[in-house]
């Protein structure tokens, strides 16, 4: 089975996050189990691109609107991800440093995705299966089954997976003739409360539609967004499937940026090794417990009441507690944040931005992983740092509830129900009473490690889905 995926990051040539990780992640799989997975993504001006080998395996033109453009595609040369990686270069508008965060983001993605239809309509052949990832490739459903200029591919099957409701892509009618020519009686198939919605539009052309945990299809039935009654209509082709990592990426045992590998039989040891070596970089005090976050600061995974969440704790831990952070966004939220190393010298420190590398030895050195989301389709946080033996403390929601059970009903994490500063200082308590009895942090830190949430289950699972 052949099965293009269509994304606008992948790790790791280009992530901003839990997107790129699964799209970086899922072809490759995929080919272990017999198949023929590639992705096809936009050239952004990335590290990946400029250090690795590329051949030209098109070059065309293509329209937006009444303008044309020129479009290269670029095939990774050897094959280092596990899959075919094609990158579709567009000068002017998708050669920039950021994946997101320009003005005409609309028509660069647009761009991208009639690039790639217009070079998919001229292969000799068809693949088996389409594989959208989020409203960045959400037009490819319609234009694939309506759009004349496509009419040789309205036969692929055609599948959309929704990492997060809460962005859609939508623009204004005005922009109705930037998508090539088909018949408007089926232009309702484009429009959501007034205006041009990618995502609704996936979701209805689609044939099949899919979510990254089988909570978070249930929850977007009352909290996407205003797509609630949509996906409500299309349920019965929508199915949850639980994301998986990538345990050749995230394994302690072999993974080169810790400053000590490890195992589960040598947890204990490698674990404070990691920790040590954090602590020394942060300011911080190894034999106290190390609460991090690791993520994007905004309201979604509830970053913005961290200020006052870490307050808190630190005060009542008078001294007996860490935290680290790791992530950016908010400005606000960075401020108050970086505010905090003024008060408590010695046991808070963060580091604002993204870094792959810290985030591994964060995993792999702390004690308890904060992640107190509003919203989690899935998450990964979680099992990475189950993986690496450090307990999540989260809030029952999406694919947090998922994947993490709670130590009081026999589990390995501390779950609690609302995203509030209370709810997560209590969660917090509780932590910090585990971590007073090491042999039975021991025993759960054993647990944990030993789950297996990799790739293997859930890309067979997408699998029995194309052949439905």
């Amino acid at each position: 089975m052949e099965i293009i995926h269509l994304s606008a990051e992948c790790y790791p040539v280009a992530k901003v996050g839990g997107l790129g990780d699964v799209v970086g992640a899922l072809p490759k799989y995929q080919n272990k189990l017999g198949h023929f997975a590639k992705v096809v993504m936009p050239a952004y001006q990335s590290k990946f691109l400029r250090e690795n080998e590329f051949e030209a395996v098109y070059d065309g033109w293509s329209k937006l609107g009444f303008h044309s453009f020129p479009v290269r595609i670029l095939r990774e040369k050897n094959n280092k991800l596990g899959f075919d990686l094609f990158l579709v270069h567009i000068p002017g508008l998708m050669d920039r440093d950021m994946v997101y965060g320009y003005t005409d983001d609309t028509e660069r993605f647009l761009a991208y995705q009639i690039a790639v239809l217009d070079w998919m309509a001229q292969w000799e052949h068809r693949p088996d299966v389409v594989h959208c990832h989020d409203h960045h490739t959400g037009l490819v459903p319609f234009m694939m089954a309506n759009c004349q200029q496509f009419r040789v591919l309205s036969q692929i099957p055609s599948v959309l997976t929704i990492h997060n409701a809460q962005y859609q892509g939508q623009f204004g009618w005005d922009k109705l003739h930037y998508i090539p020519a088909f018949d408007l009686w089926h232009a309702g198939q484009l429009g959501w409360t007034g205006a041009i919605n990618p995502l609704a539009a996936a979701i209805k052309a689609s044939w099949r539609v899919t979510t990254v945990s089988p909570s978070y299809l249930d929850e977007i039935s009352y909290h996407a967004n205003g797509l609630e009654s949509l996906l409500a209509q299309e349920r019965s082709k929508s199915v949850g499937i639980l994301n998986g990592i990538d345990n050749e990426v995230w394994n302690p045992h072999s993974d080169p940026m810790l400053e000590k590998k490890y195992a589960i039989r040598t947890a204990d040891s490698g674990k404070k090794a990691n920790k040590e070596a954090l602590c020394r970089v942060f300011n911080l005090n190894p034999d106290r417990p190390l609460f991090t976050f690791i993520g994007r600061l905004v309201g979604e995974k509830g970053a913005d009441l961290l200020p006052d969440i870490f307050y808190n704790a630190l005060m009542q831990a008078n001294g007996e507690m860490n935290v680290l952070v790791l992530g950016s966004g908010d400005p606000q939220v960075e401020g108050r944040l970086n505010h905090l190393k003024g008060q408590f010298p010695g046991n808070y420190n963060v580091f604002i931005g993204y870094n792959e590398q810290l985030s591994h030895q964060i995993y792999a050195g702390a004690d308890f992983l904060l992640m107190p989301s509003r919203v989690e389709p899935c998450g990964l946080n979680q099992m990475y740092a189950l993986r690496y033996g450090t307990i999540p403390i989260v809030r029952r929601i999406g694919g947090l509830k998922d994947t993490v059970v709670d130590i009081g009903d026999g589990g390995f994490g501390i779950c609690h129900d609302q995203t509030s500063v209370w709810d997560v200082n209590h969660a917090m308590g509780r932590a910090l009473d585990l971590y007073r009895d090491n042999k039975r942090i021991k025993e759960i830190r054993k647990l944990m490690m030993q789950l297996d949430h990799s790739w293997d289950q859930a890309a067979q699972q997408y699998i029995d889905l194309y052949q439905i």
